[in-house]
This record gives structure tokens, C-alpha cells and sequence, in this order.
């Protein structure tokens, strides 16, 4: 093993540390609760859940949960809208303060393929620990900045609509055990895709 690759090894690590070890240490904080105490005012309960969703780059936040419970309280669009913030604010801050992090370690990394890395930043959305690690993995690889703001948007967007539905259509007619399903289904329904996607991926790669 180079040393190149093993700093790589040294940073994907590190990334995926940052959110286990909060959820180890302090457990998943009652996101539903705090929701809950804004309950009577539309703003600040949209606020709340956007600063959770933010927090979850580095905090055990249930974040799908409180994406759901946005559209639910507030409808779909402004749901979606806050629900976006929160997640492209975080993945962001991440990013950036990886980047800040590392600046004296960049030029001794290896780059990572920009498809692999492209495809895996979009499609992990969904997947709690993955999400973050990869925000955080971008942000100290030097990934440029608009590309993973492109691919994060992206993929958060389409996250954000399936749970802002989610939310809307089925936990305001009193369908809350579904409604509450269908996150917990999003996760592994991403991790599958991408599994298939970097298995053709590899055969690709054998062909050539």
C-alpha cells in the first residue's frame, strides 16, 4: 500500500467517525420532540426542522423522520422546501470545513474517480452515515466545489420529494405507521441501486 492510498484510507475513515461516534456517545437526539415544542407556529417548526436536518452532518439526527414530519405539518412544498435547505446546508458546511481541514493534506491524496465519486455523492442522499462520510470525504479529496453542490443538490432534491409526499399524502389522514415506513425503506432501497450501479461499474472496467 502507497502512502498516498493509505491517507485515503486515514480520511474515509476519519469522515465516517464524525457521525458514529455522537450516535455511540449520545444515542439519536429526540428530533420528533423538538419538532414537536414548535408545533404551534408554522415558521419556527419549519426553521427547527431545517436546523435539525443541517446538525445531522455531524449530530445523530433522525433525519428522515423530521423531513416526513415537515411536509406532514407544513405540506408539501414548503416541506420540501425546508426539508432541501436543511440537507444542502449541512452537506455544504460539511464539505467546506473537510475541505478547511485538510488543505495542507490535499496535494498528498489521490483523486477519486469524478464518475465513481459523482454517482456515489448523489445516490447516497438517503443512506445515514454514508451521506455525511461522503460530504466529508468530497470536501477533503478536493472534489470541486460546484460539482458536488450540483450532485448533493440533486440528489438531496429528489430525497426531499419522496419524503415530502411521503408526508404529506399519508401522516395528515392519520396513515403515520406507513408514512413512517417508506423512510425507513428509502436507505436501503439507495444502498441497493448503487450496489448494482458499481457492479456494472466493475464489469465495465474488466471489459476494457
Amino acid at each position: 500500500m502507497n502512502e498516498k492510498t493509505y491517507r485515503l484510507m486515514i480520511v474515509i475513515i476519519a469522515t465516517l467517525l464524525v457521525p458514529i461516534v455522537p450516535f455511540v456517545i449520545i444515542g439519536e437526539l429526540p428530533g420528533e420532540q423538538w419538532l414537536s415544542g414548535t408545533d404551534d407556529n408554522a415558521l419556527l417548526f419549519g426553521l427547527t426542522g431545517s436546523g435539525l436536518l443541517a446538525a445531522d452532518i455531524a449530530l445523530p439526527v433522525p433525519s428522515s423522520i423530521v423531513a416526513t414530519l415537515l411536509a406532514a405539518r407544513l405540506g408539501f412544498w414548503p416541506g420540501l422546501v425546508a426539508t432541501w435547505c436543511g440537507l444542502i446546508t449541512g452537506n455544504m458546511l460539511g464539505f467546506l470545513l473537510a475541505r478547511f481541514a485538510t488543505t495542507r493534506l490535499r496535494s498528498r491524496l489521490p483523486e477519486l474517480p469524478e464518475s465513481t465519486s459523482l454517482a456515489l455523492v448523489f445516490l447516497s442522499r438517503p443512506v445515514p452515515v454514508v451521506a455525511e462520510a461522503m460530504a466529508l470525504t468530497a470536501g477533503a479529496t478536493g472534489m470541486p466545489a460546484l460539482r458536488f453542490f450540483m450532485a448533493c443538490s440533486a440528489g438531496n432534491l429528489v430525497y426531499a420529494i419522496v419524503l415530502a409526499g411521503n408526508g404529506a399524502a399519508l401522516v395528515p389522514n392519520a396513515l403515520a405507521g406507513p408514512g413512517l415506513v417508506v423512510p425507513m425503506l428509502l436507505p436501503v432501497a439507495a444502498w441497493l441501486v448503487w450496489r448494482q450501479w458499481a457492479k456494472r461499474q466493475e464489469t465495465v472496467g474488466e471489459r476494457k
